[in-house]
């Protein structure tokens, strides 16, 4: 893979659940995690003394991270709907020349800022709610 410009990562939202997802507006940063759990199986058996992990055992995550400035109502809505309600709907993460994540998010941390000569600015933070999925372009 080549390099890539940065805006066409992209994280998108199903709006109402049957579907249809919307690119989150304004993000000019995002960010994308995947991080797995050890397992550890060392004993006094184990050769040489080195440490064992158990394959396959632990538990897996991953975390969506954005920040940027307003730009789609709707979407905006959306990301506020989800953080109070606590609910997990369908989001996907498009990685441009790789592929698509998609599967459930849990809004965990919505942030807003603004400056009197600036624009308001908000942060987004997600994190996995169940088994992800992964397409190739």
């Amino acid at each position: 893979m080549g390099a890539q410009s940065g805006k066409d990562m992209l994280i998108k939202v199903d709006l109402t659940g049957d579907g249809q997802f919307r690119t989150i507006a304004g993000l000019r940063a995002t960010r994308l995690s995947f991080d797995a759990e050890q397992v550890d199986v060392t004993s006094l058996e184990s050769a040489g003394g080195w440490r064992e992990l158990l394959a396959g055992a632990g538990v897996k995550s991953a975390t969506i991270a954005g920040s940027g400035v307003f730009r789609d109502a709707d979407t905006d809505a959306r990301a506020r709907q989800v953080f109070f309600d606590g609910a997990t709907p369908e989001f996907q993460v498009v990685i441009p020349d790789f592929g698509t994540i998609a599967g459930p998010f849990q809004v965990t941390g919505l942030e807003y800022a603004g400056r009197h000569d600036g624009e308001a600015t908000y942060e987004i933070a997600l994190a996995s709610a169940g088994a992800l999925s992964f397409t190739a372009l």
